[in-house]
């Protein structure tokens, strides 16, 4: 009796201090990575299509003919004998977007001064 008389407040206290402690603490959830944003490739530049990936220069000529004329006025321009198509931009004008590499294209500024001679 007498072993069952200190085995029964043994087994009693082991029993309340097992309640008092704390389950172990469950592992940490892993976080998932962010997702991430699909970024497409550059397109390729088109091959083929003569113009779109770069301008020869200077296929009308006025750079090599006509630009002693810039810095002169506007006016200048019929009396320069051009027997190609050529185009005058004003200042703050509206400009086609059509491009012919073989036209000759005159910019003028504010004041109609030739500023620039290309082709387009």
């Amino acid at each position: 009796m007498t072993t069952t008389k200190f085995l029964l407040p043994l087994l009693a206290a082991m029993a309340l201090v097992s309640g008092c402690m704390a389950p172990a603490p469950a592992p940490a959830p892993v976080p998932e990575p962010a997702p991430v944003a699909y970024v497409p490739p550059a397109p390729e530049p088109a091959l083929g299509v003569a113009g779109l990936t770069e301008r020869k220069p200077d296929l009308c000529g006025a750079t090599k003919n006509y630009a002693s004329s810039v810095g002169q006025p506007g006016s200048v321009i019929p009396t320069l004998g051009i027997t190609k198509d050529y185009r005058v931009v004003e200042y703050r004008g509206i400009e086609p977007q059509e491009y012919n590499p073989n036209r000759i294209v005159f910019r003028l500024d504010a004041a109609g001064v030739i500023t620039n001679v290309d082709c387009g």
